[in-house]
């Protein structure tokens, strides 16, 4: 727990934030990720969501496909459609994602903006919408409290993110791993070895564990369950906000060893539009880096890994369309 330390948020409450913020910045410039206890989801919240997903990718596949992801980036993903840039074969898992759930007639969806747009979801198990929406909801604002630690551990503002975070491209998804039998070789993943590409995740894991962080000095150590806690890290749009002063950390997951294992990973994203100038939030701009904007970065990352955006953009012949 060196490596990956334990911290109580629920102290960031405190005048002076319970030494949340010096903890935060420690663990984000040695190895990006800590897990975060006190963090305010309530265990029957995560529960119902838990239930529901189990339900819901323990269903034949045919019946899964009925809500098969679509443009927007929401919905069911079969195995195979994932590969991480660089990995040598798609990765081992099976996952549903929302977003924002906007209808057809939003300004921004109906303007095209990437990403954006309504959710889909099964008919089975029935309870799952509520909760999984219920989960959507209360990570949210966990991740909101969170990143008033982060501003404060960077010097800023407490509310300096508040403002980006309007509409922002929070992304969560239920993740389920089938067990990865030894013969598919030790270079399939359930997740391959990859860097979020986001501001910041939150992640709920069950007990089965399977979570692997790379260290600066290339070591491979495991970030196991720890009863009531979230697993965080920084993603690839905080490095570069931050002029690198927080980590992107590589990771990975593997199942070899269960007869399934089953994950909620929550992207907190910005506003699809906020800009991102790391002099706004450190003073200075990273080398050779440029002024982007949330979504641009984020989108340019998700085409790199998922087959249908390969598709996608490929018949508009433009990146996003």
């Amino acid at each position: 727990m060196n490596d990956i330390p334990i911290i109580d948020l629920s102290l960031l409450s405190r005048p002076d934030g319970g030494g949340v913020p010096e903890q935060i910045a420690t663990a984000m410039q040695r190895s990006g990720f800590f897990y975060i206890t006190g963090h305010g989801v309530p265990e029957q919240v995560i529960d119902a969501a838990v239930e529901g997903a189990t339900g819901f990718f323990r269903l034949p596949l045919e019946q899964k496909r009925k809500v098969a992801v679509t443009r927007h980036h929401r919905g069911f993903n079969a195995l195979g459609d994932a590969r991480m840039y660089g990995a040598k074969r798609p990765d081992h898992k099976e996952f549903f994602q929302i977003g924002l759930d906007l209808p057809l007639d939003d300004p921004d969806v109906r303007a095209g903006q990437p990403l954006r747009g309504p959710n889909i979801w099964p008919d089975e198990p029935a309870a799952f919408r509520d909760a999984f929406e219920a989960y959507y909801v209360a990570i949210a604002d966990c991740g909101q409290r969170l990143l008033q630690g982060v501003a404060l551990s960077l010097g800023v503002a407490r509310d300096f993110f508040a403002p980006f975070y309007t509409k922002p491209l929070q992304r969560t998804q239920a993740v389920w791993y089938p067990q990865q039998p030894r013969a598919l070789g030790e270079d399939q993943f359930g997740v391959a070895p990859h860097t979020d590409f986001g501001l910041i995740t939150l992640l709920w894991q069950d007990d089965n564990g399977g979570l692997e962080v790379c260290l600066p000095d290339g070591t491979w150590v495991a970030a196991p369950p720890v009863p009531g806690s979230l697993v965080i890290n920084a993603g690839d749009l905080m490095a570069r906000w931050t002029a690198g002063r927080y980590r992107s950390t590589p990771h990975r997951a593997t199942n070899r060893h269960v007869a399934e294992r089953l994950s909620i990973a929550t992207f907190h994203d910005p506003d699809f539009n906020a800009p991102v100038n790391p002099a706004d939030l450190v003073g200075t701009a990273a080398d050779g880096a440029e002024v982007t904007t949330a979504g641009a970065h984020i989108l340019s990352r998700i085409n790199e890994s998922f087959g249908y955006r390969k598709t996608e953009t490929a018949n508009d012949g433009a990146v996003g369309a």
